[in-house]
């Protein structure tokens, strides 16, 4: 996507350098914007190779309301895997794989005490049934972020807050919040989630995928991924990719929703760069 790599321009062009967290050290760009329309494709990135498959098991994870690494790793996934070694776990009084309040328990469970049966609000529940009964209010939020369990995880939600917008066409659009995000190896995949989840609400709702917005707090890149962003700087992107989804069953949009599974996903023409590895800073 060039809209990608002119915006990896711009961190490079006009970000700061600071430090982090992780002591790697960045270049840093705040309050930045991006957007896609889906008329031009679907939005994964082809000037490196992205795992869609990584992508699409990790949103399911979320969507189930797991919280334990155990979970992903069963699809093959080890992306969460550096936050959930027994060491990490046990700073928060937690066992090895149990990563704490994080997405899918916010998501699916906010505000209810985790580890307990003390129910908060499923917000995936509350957005489809607002979505299908009122299309046009402008309360279709689901949020990551809650500032008490932010400090129960080592890893607190970077993607936040995300808003749907049904269009009177019949189109169906999201845009994110994303309060730090780092953009080679993270951004990527980031796209590529939202836009597969805005795909699936779209289906089980009968709309179409619109358009994908991204508000930036912290969009940064990693001063060991210097190397790797100036090659992806230097290759033409490909024509986009397009997908296919096929209907899950249940017999309300938020049953399909969660039924939602790597076979019912079919990804076109994706064409693409090769891999370009990175190492992950925690």
């Amino acid at each position: 996507m060039k809209t990608y790599l002119e915006l990896m321009e711009n961190v490079i062009k006009y970000g700061e350098k600071r430090g982090d967290r992780t002591g790697t050290g960045t270049t840093s760009l705040f309050g930045p914007q991006w957007e896609h329309d889906f008329k031009y494709g679907f939005p994964l990135l082809t000037t490196k190779y992205v795992p869609f498959r990584w992508v699409a098991e990790e949103l399911f994870w979320f969507l189930s309301g797991s919280t334990n690494v155990a979970d992903l790793q069963a699809k093959s996934v080890d992306i969460w895997d550096e936050w959930a070694d027994a060491e990490t776990c046990a700073k928060f009084g937690r066992q090895a794989g149990d990563l704490g309040p994080i997405y899918g328990h916010l998501w699916r469970n906010f505000d209810g005490l985790y580890g307990t049966n003390m129910q908060g609000c499923d917000q995936l529940a509350e957005l489809l049934t607002d979505l299908t009964q009122s299309p046009t209010s402008r309360r279709l939020i689901v949020s990551g972020w809650h500032p008490v369990k932010a400090r129960q995880v080592s890893l607190p939600p970077c993607h936040t807050v995300f808003q749907l917008y049904c269009l009177v066409d019949g189109g169906l659009s999201l845009k994110l919040y994303a309060r730090s995000i780092d953009i080679f190896l993270g951004l990527p995949f980031n796209i590529a989630s939202y836009a597969l989840l805005l795909e699936m609400l779209a289906l089980v709702t009968g709309r179409k995928a619109a358009k994908l917005y991204i508000t930036f707090g912290d969009l940064h890149l990693y001063n060991n991924h210097q190397a790797q962003a100036a090659i992806q700087r230097d290759r033409k992107p490909y024509t986009l990719p397009t997908i296919d989804l096929a209907m899950p069953e249940g017999n309300t949009p938020l049953a399909r929703l969660l039924n939602f599974r790597w076979q019912h996903v079919t990804l076109k023409g994706y064409k693409h760069h090769p891999k370009l590895a990175a190492p992950v800073a925690v």
